[in-house]
């Protein structure tokens, strides 16, 4: 026991130099400070309807965040070293963003308002930008991705009709050759290049990229009409620009979505032709018409005894629209997504697939399927990927894949054949029958010299296949600049494409026939054509090759602040794009197509009723002289919002808006002439030109080629400009805008 005692005497003595605390100093230690454990945090976001919200961000700070599930709820923890004075902030595109102090609370409800700026009321502008509609001064028009959505695989039939100042029109309704032809407000050029620039995530396209973009891919859809919206694209968008953004990952719990979908096609309106009877009839009627000397081509037993039944091998009556042609073609659509994420990266991934296929019959005779079938097969994967605070790394991948199958020369010529073909001469084919049945082809149909143009042989004799694919990859790299003053960003990204296509066709000459009569067993007699050049093997052609490259790269230092009632912006871009085509077939189209360009935007406004906006351009062109290399393209606009005016005051119940705005610009175009006439400022010589070739010698047997130019240079040749005005009345009554 007295050994004890000591033992405790010497513990408190210890304690007493080293100041080391008891166990209830310890108790009272912790009871002050309660939160050092990592303390979780619950609740519940609705909108003021009681509506569950999926999507809303809770954050912490940049590396502790959550979102919402589709049932509105959210969990989140935060850190020991944080728990005190923890402030947890809410936001939701289109709603206001609402702080909540943790303040020891495990639970925390919360209830967001609808904000004063949302979603429906922001255009997106030049590179991406998002601005509100009203302070807009351009001519921009943005399209819902909804109102995209039709029954067809190829997005650019949908664009006629939904914005105004597009115009469009489609010259086929062929898979794979059915993309419409579209201007922006008209044609403002006369160079080569009169479509409108198209943009895909900041991308140079094609119109048959555009054409395969899923719409379910869409996050925004916009087109820039006149100056001001597009001279920060140089003299790409003189023509205008469609601009597109696709849908990037966000906060939020995984979300899937999956659309299938089966269509009919038919055509909108079939060519009405006369019936045989009568075809014989104005035949004859126009021949004797240009001579009456001259002899009918048809006699008056043959239009007696043509049934209009087509039951008639020797008195034929063919409908060839019916026997080339089905009714409706079906058509399937599939598409999957998936989007999601955290607070350090979000995604979005998406696959589709496309079938459509044509109206064309093929006979069951043929051992091989040429009527039109596209399948079209197309991946994305968006992801955001947060480095820190502030800093932000997009990568996006993208591929199209087209596998083709149809006829040798396409449905087009199909069809002009059957508007061109004699209805009453022959059958299509004929049946074998006994005499025949040893035959490994198809009997055509054919007459008199065996000349005449038989559709269906021309489409069944063999088809062509073709296989094209474009693979995007892009990286975007995005940095705040806060810390070096409020309301700076810069953005960079590089983007490579790859295409690549290949076409094969396959053919055999076909066997003409015409019929002759029944021998005596009734069986039938035909005369063959072309015994000695027919075949009945497929015979392998070659078609086109091309594969291209291209590499675009941006800079862009934007700069948007609002200091009480002023309101600045700022943009400064700096581009070069660089195309290489492997498959060119001369010197001057297998160099590098080059450009360098940079462009500025300048906004302010004052109290949001006066805004006025300058632009500018300076581009530089590899297809003129040092001299004229580079433009200058610059562009303004004012806008005015009347009914933010005081005076407008009591007029606002009624008319709840009105603003006028006016651009104006000079735009400037580098694709002069033709694609082959890159270089105006340099002579264009032949040096083996068997045009200036040379004879000599005593009997003048001996030859040389020659030097020809075939161009000489111009270096006078410089861009073509346009100047564009644009003045527009926004009325809006009783909250509609008109």
């Amino acid at each position: 026991m007295r050994k004890f005692l000591q033992i405790k005497l010497l513990f408190l003595l210890l304690m007493a130099v080293f100041h080391l605390p008891s166990a209830a100093e310890n108790r009272a230690t912790v009871l002050e400070r309660p939160y050092q454990d990592p303390h979780e945090v619950t609740g519940l976001v609705t909108d003021t309807l009681g509506n569950p919200l999926l999507g809303v961000t809770v954050r912490l700070n940049s590396a502790v965040a959550t979102s919402t599930d589709q049932n509105g709820r959210y969990v989140i923890v935060i850190p020991a070293n944080e728990v005190t004075g923890a402030v947890l902030t809410f936001s939701l595109v289109g709603y206001d963003p609402h702080e909540a102090a943790v303040s020891g609370r495990n639970r925390i409800d919360m209830v967001l308002q609808e904000g004063a700026i949302s979603i429906e009321e922001t255009v997106v502008t030049a590179f991406g930008q998002r601005a509100r509609r009203d302070d807009i001064v351009g001519a921009i028009t943005s399209v819902s991705p909804q109102e995209l959505k039709i029954p067809a695989s190829n997005l650019t039939q949908a664009l006629s009709g939904r914005a105004a100042g597009i115009i469009g029109f489609q010259r086929s309704g062929e898979p794979g050759a059915d993309n419409a032809e579209f201007f922006i407000r008209g044609v403002t050029t006369f160079g080569y290049k009169v479509d409108p620039l198209i943009l895909i995530d900041n991308v140079e396209s094609s119109t048959t990229d555009l054409a395969r973009l899923q719409v379910d891919d869409i996050e925004s859809f916009s087109i820039l009409k006149d100056a001001t919206a597009a001279a920060v694209y140089g003299a790409r968008g003189a023509n205008g620009v469609i601009l597109i953004t696709t849908k990037q990952g966000r906060m939020e719990s995984l979300s899937v979505s999956f659309r299938l979908e089966n269509s009919l096609s038919t055509p909108t309106r079939q060519v009405e032709l006369v019936d045989p009877i009568t075809y014989m009839r104005m035949a004859n009627d126009a021949v004797v018409g240009r001579d009456p000397l001259s002899s009918n081509p048809y006699s008056p037993r043959q239009i007696e005894f043509t049934p209009l039944d087509n039951s008639s091998l020797q008195y034929p009556a063919v409908d060839w629209q019916k026997e080339l042609l089905n009714k409706y073609a079906m058509n399937q659509r599939a598409n999957l997504s998936v989007r999601g994420g955290g607070a350090i990266a979000q995604y979005y991934v998406s696959g589709s697939f496309n079938q459509d296929n044509g109206i064309l019959k093929v006979p069951s005779q043929s051992n091989f399927n040429n009527n039109v079938n596209l399948q079209t097969y197309t991946l994305r994967s968006n992801v955001n990927i947060n480095l820190a605070e502030g800093t932000r790394l997009d990568v996006r991948l993208s591929g199209t894949f087209d596998d083709y199958n149809g006829p040798l020369y396409g449905g087009t010529k199909a069809y002009r054949d059957i508007m061109r073909a004699v209805p009453t001469r022959f059958q299509p084919y004929y049946p074998t029958g006994e005499n025949y049945k040893y035959l490994n082809h198809i009997m055509f149909g054919n007459a008199e010299t065996g000349d005449y143009l038989n559709p269906y042989a021309e489409m069944v004799r063999g088809y062509r296949e073709y296989s094209q694919s474009r693979m995007i990859a892009q990286l975007e790299f995005n940095q705040d600049l806060a810390f070096i003053t409020e309301g700076l960003t810069f953005t960079a990204h590089g983007t490579t494409t790859r295409f690549s296509l290949f076409t094969i066709n396959r053919q055999y000459n076909p066997f003409f026939y015409s019929y002759s009569g029944l021998d005596d067993n009734g069986n039938y007699l035909y005369n063959i054509y072309n015994e000695d050049t027919g075949t009945e093997y497929l015979d392998f052609g070659q078609g086109a090759r091309e594969v291209t490259s291209a590499f675009d790269g941006q800079a862009i230092l934007n700069y948007q602040r609002t200091f009480d009632d002023h309101a600045v912006s700022g943009m400064l871009v700096g581009m070069m794009h660089s195309n290489l085509n492997g498959n060119a077939g001369s010197l001057q189209l297998s160099l590098p197509h080059r450009n360098l360009n940079m462009a500025g935007k300048f906004t302010y406004g004052y109290k949001r009723k006066y805004i006025l906006e300058a632009n500018f351009g300076y581009n530089g062109s590899e297809r003129f002289s040092s001299d004229h290399r580079f433009g200058f393209f610059p562009s303004i606009g004012l806008a005015w919002h009347a009914s933010r005016e005081g005076f407008m005051e009591s007029l606002n119940p009624i008319v709840s808006n009105l603003r006028l705005r006016g651009t104006y610009g000079m735009v400037g175009n580098d694709a002069v002439g033709s694609p082959s006439q890159r270089f105006y400022y340099l002579s264009e010589v032949e040096m083996n030109s068997t045009a200036r070739a040379w004879t000599f010698g005593p009997g003048l047997d001996e030859s040389l080629t020659g030097v020809n130019v075939t161009r000489y240079p111009n270096a006078g040749i410089t861009w073509e400009t346009a100047f564009k005005s644009n003045v527009a009345l926004e009325l809006g009554l009783f909250n509609n805008t008109v």
